[in-house]
């Protein structure tokens, strides 16, 4: 099991001071449409996210599930201030999934499912920004050869999963982390890619 890791650089999102371009968000009834596969236990997926990654306002977490919704990989970052653009979210994706997990452009039918847990302020409600990032998220996932999966938002309310309707309370986004459970241990060695990836190979070939 691969777990991930926290940027600022060169994920970071920058973008240019104009609005989001037409084109590059996605309205809640085309992310409905989309056939998006329903999570089915989602509580479980947002309090393992929160507990490995205990996100902030304007954090970002994509992770990629196997068939049975187990964690495969997962890795965060803050998005800087700046207008919200699809294109410049999918990128960010992009590089973080090709930072923790390899590709699955091989296979006919993607087999993993990646998943976006971003916190943020505000309420639950749908917004442009939420908008751009399901964008991102479905164009990032075609790239890298995965099923997209379901986009999430963690407010000080709690959490929401966007075009399903379910929602909790905790956590939320003020939540301390929650102790991991005999089912959560972390594997003593995880991937994280990136520079901390060849620290690690290179303390193991010792």
């Amino acid at each position: 099991m691969t777990f991930g890791f926290a940027s600022s650089s060169p994920a970071s999102l920058t973008t240019s001071p104009s609005s989001a371009p037409t084109g590059r968000l996605l309205e809640p009834a085309e992310w409905a449409a989309a056939g998006i596969p329903l999570l089915r236990n989602p509580r479980e997926v947002v309090s393992g996210l929160h507990t490995r990654h205990h996100p902030k306002p304007a954090t970002a977490v994509v992770a990629v599930l196997d068939p049975e919704e187990r964690l495969l990989a997962s890795a965060s970052f803050v998005r800087r201030p700046a207008p919200a653009d699809g294109w410049m979210f999918r990128n960010a994706l992009l590089s973080q999934l090709r930072r923790v997990i390899p590709h699955d452009l091989r296979r006919r039918t993607p087999v993993r499912t990646a998943v976006l847990l971003y916190c943020r302020e505000g309420d639950a409600h749908w917004t442009e920004e939420d908008g751009a990032w399901m964008w991102g998220l479905r164009d990032a996932c075609t790239l890298h050869g995965l099923r997209c999966g379901a986009y999430i938002t963690l407010t000080r309310d709690g959490w929401q999963v966007l075009g399903e309707g379910r929602g909790g309370r905790r956590p939320h986004a003020e939540s301390p982390p929650e102790p991991f459970g005999a089912a959560q241990t972390p594997p003593p060695l995880p991937r994280t890619g990136g520079a901390a990836s060849e620290i690690l190979r290179r303390a193991a070939a010792r």
